[in-house]
């Protein structure tokens, strides 16, 4: 048996991968730079609904706790916090020095009346 030479490679199926990857790339790319898919959103005849605002809760080194950018104390906290909707998101800002304890109590505070969207800030390190 004659075994021939290969005098060139056949690059016509690799040629029709790179086409098919290239359309999907494209094809979603286009979501990617919206953001989303559009959609016409439906009207309603009442009025605005009344917006979700997060509550921050932020503690600072030397464990001063604040609440919107207002100084609280614990128990104060604690009492703001069961007059909010449950619904309402919980951002809790902790400076990374502070005594564990005091972290608690903010956590406790924060799950004992219900909330459920609770999200803590962190930095990213570099």
């Amino acid at each position: 048996m004659d075994e021939k030479e290969f005098s060139a490679i056949n690059v016509i199926p690799f040629i029709d991968i790179m086409l098919v990857l290239l359309t999907i790339v494209l094809t979603t790319s286009t979501f990617i730079a919206r953001g989303s898919i559009p959609v016409r959103l439906p009207r309603a005849a009442a009025e605005r609904a009344e917006l979700l605002r997060t509550v921050t809760i932020e503690i600072d080194r030397e464990g001063g706790l604040f609440l919107n950018a207002r100084q609280v104390w614990l128990p104060e906290l604690k009492a703001k916090m069961a007059s909010l909707s449950r619904e309402t998101p919980v951002l809790i800002r902790a400076d990374r020095e502070i005594a564990l304890q005091m972290f608690v109590d903010v956590m406790e505070a924060v799950r004992n009346n219900g909330f459920n969207k609770v999200s803590l800030q962190t930095e990213i390190k570099k």
